[in-house]
């Protein structure tokens, strides 16, 4: 199906067209509340900020782009993304949790429920970490905050937070895209205007080799992107014949999808997690009284600014997630006891343990390609400054993948609404 022929469609079916500009407008109304300042905050100064700091820089693009303006949103869906991973982990290790997942559509709704609740202790806590991050900087962004003014603060911050939470799941009910993904790809796409205004003041002729370096290799992480997004190995599987009174059932040849990349982009979110965590937290220790503390915060702060400590140590991160949490979502002894229940194996493979040990191999071969190309991704932007010494041009290799994924998904999602809709006459 192209696009000229999707666009049409979309317009000739009116729920579908309805849904279409419903998810438009809650984009816009986001990002018109990302441009509502707090009051009290020196804008120029924050912007210069983030732009110098790599780790910021990475936190910024998960809120949407909302912090870099220190908005009424400046949190994003941080916060929520944040609770929603806990629970995931939780639902692992937890037997109660996993018996409520279980449940069907109740037991994911209270899941849900529970999800949005942690929401809000996590949003203070991760408003109140930037609010003391801004007040300690030495560009003075935030000035002298009486407690009933931090208080007000994390209240709207707060809000802020859950408001797009709840635009989130009402855009996800549609079921034309991941709402949460959507909010981060309209911050990335939002920010693309000023990245070209600022590489275009900034031009001259001799960057000309820079620029074309940049494009062919945006190109090529695109094609690389939709590749690796889209690739999987079918593991064939066949069924045995039955027989149920007189009819006779099975004998099918079919086949099990394992995708090169089944964590998306959650190893990257991971590994952000922790890269940020140990520079933020020496932040508060840097006025400390004691000369050791301040010594130790400094050495922190020192080591994750410097740029090849920081892109081999955010490499080897998402590639030990990527495994990390493929072994969590994905179960090779539930799919093996799966297939030996209604009649499945995979030819030259015995049922059981065998089965078990084989998915389990032959996932980890193709899950080293889909690790070391998402660490390559992620680490792309700091091998390119470092290589063409040029910090105007960023090719954000994590923001290419999150925007094609999510363009990918939620055309997908379209289309089967499409399709749908003209299998049932609609």
């Amino acid at each position: 199906m192209n696009a000229a022929s999707t666009l049409r469609k979309i317009w000739k079916l009116p729920d579908v067209r309805v849904s279409v500009l419903f998810i438009l407008a809650m984009l816009v109304i986001f990002r018109l509340a990302a441009h509502i300042p707090i009051p009290g905050v020196d804008a120029t100064a924050l912007k210069q900020l983030f732009q110098s700091n790599q780790v910021l820089g990475l936190l910024n693009l998960f809120s949407g782009g909302t912090i870099e303006n220190f908005s009424v949103v400046a949190l994003g869906v941080g916060p929520y993304i944040t609770a929603s991973i806990i629970f995931q982990l939780l639902t692992m290790v937890v037997p109660q949790l996993e018996e409520l997942s279980k449940e069907g559509e109740a037991g994911r709704a209270k899941i849900n429920q529970y999800t949005r609740l942690l929401t809000v202790p996590l949003a203070i806590l991760q408003g109140y970490g930037i609010i003391s991050l801004l007040r300690q900087s030495s560009a003075r962004i935030l000035g002298d905050l009486t407690p009933l003014q931090i208080a007000a603060t994390l209240v709207v911050m707060t809000a802020g937070t859950l408001m797009l939470m709840w635009i989130g799941e009402l855009i996800s009910e549609k079921k034309m895209g991941n709402g949460i993904s959507l909010l981060i790809f309209a911050g990335i796409i939002a920010g693309l205007p000023t990245v070209i205004q600022r590489s275009l003041l900034t031009f001259d002729r001799e960057q000309a080799a820079t620029w074309l370096l940049y494009a062919g290799i945006a190109l090529a992480t695109i094609v690389a992107v939709v590749l690796i997004t889209e690739a999987q190995r079918k593991v064939p599987v066949s069924y045995a014949k039955r027989i149920r009174g007189m009819r006779l059932f099975g004998g099918v040849e079919t086949h099990l999808p394992l995708r090169v990349n089944p964590a998306g982009v959650i190893p990257i979110i991971f590994a952000i997690s922790v890269i940020l965590f140990p520079p933020l937290l020496a932040q508060f220790f840097i006025r400390a009284k004691s000369p050791g503390i301040v010594a130790a915060a400094e050495w922190v702060i020192t080591t994750f600014q410097n740029q090849t400590f920081y892109a081999a140590i955010y490499f080897f991160l998402v590639i030990g997630f990527t495994y990390f949490y493929t072994a969590i979502v994905f179960r090779p002894d539930q799919i093996a006891e799966n297939l030996q229940k209604q009649g499945g194996f995979i030819p030259g493979i015995r049922p059981g343990e065998p089965t078990t040990a084989y998915l389990s191999y032959t996932l980890n071969r193709i899950l080293l390609a889909g690790a070391t190309f998402l660490g390559a991704i992620a680490v792309l932007p700091v091998v390119l400054q470092n290589f063409t010494g040029t910090q105007t041009l960023v090719i954000g290799g994590t923001s290419l993948l999150i925007v094609v994924s999510v363009i990918i998904e939620t055309v997908n999602q379209i289309e089967a609404q499409i399709a749908m809709r003209e299998y049932e006459g609609i």
